[in-house]
């Protein structure tokens, strides 16, 4: 649940690359006012064969401009696939909301090395990340290559934090459900709310596309 290196994160001072904020810098949060950064969690991830693709596992979602909302983000921001947008009041993996147009697994052909960063507050609340509000580090691990730091500040995690919105997320098996519920709602509408909150983040996917083609 990761934010990959060169992403700009609004602070209270402008925007700053994920990879040079500090603890102790100051962001704005949806929940909680100007808050200070905790630690900062660092997992970084290299190629054994740069001829070979990439894992899936690894691979970012390219979220693109203008994807939820004009200007929201305000340039391409690249997440891990568990990492989750605030939408509508409720948080949800970016993962499920893949269209294949504005939301896309982003292959990173290019790339030999990806790293990621991951912002952990004193409470889990929703920042800005290219001007598009996303939650924060949850609960720490020790996947983190820099894990020893956070264990040296503040000692072995020992409770999980409360989220600071409802979390509306499925699997393989449930989406299957929630496609055929979507396919069907021209009929009989029976989508819940996550179903909603693709539908139209889809619908607003392929104008942006019919749009770029028209230009």
């Amino acid at each position: 649940m990761c934010f990959l290196k060169g992403t700009t994160i609004r602070t209270a001072d402008g925007g700053r690359k994920v990879e040079d904020l500090a603890v102790g810098d100051l962001l704005p949060t949806v929940f909680g006012g100007i808050r200070p950064i905790q630690w900062i969690g660092r997992y970084p991830f290299k190629k054994s064969d740069p001829a070979k693709a990439w894992v899936r596992d690894v691979l970012p979602v390219r979220v693109a401009r203008s994807a939820l909302g004009p200007d929201v983000p305000y340039a391409d921001l690249y997440l891990t696939k568990p990492h989750s947008l605030f939408i509508d009041g409720v948080l949800v993996p970016v993962c499920n909301l893949i269209n294949g147009t504005t939301i896309t697994l982003y292959d990173a052909s290019a790339l030999d090395e990806l790293e990621y960063f991951h912002i952990k507050l004193e409470r889990h609340d929703v920042i800005y990340a290219e001007g598009a509000p996303c939650d924060t580090l949850l609960n720490v691990d020790d996947n983190a290559v820099n894990f020893a730091e956070y264990l040296r500040q503040y000692g072995p995690p020992t409770s999980e934090d409360i989220p600071c919105a409802p979390w509306l997320g499925y699997g393989p098996c449930i989406e299957l459900a929630s496609r055929f519920r979507s396919a069907i709602s021209p009929w009989i509408d029976r989508r819940q709310k996550l179903d909603i909150i693709r539908d139209k983040l889809e619908e607003r996917g392929i104008a942006l596309l019919q749009q770029s083609e028209l230009a």
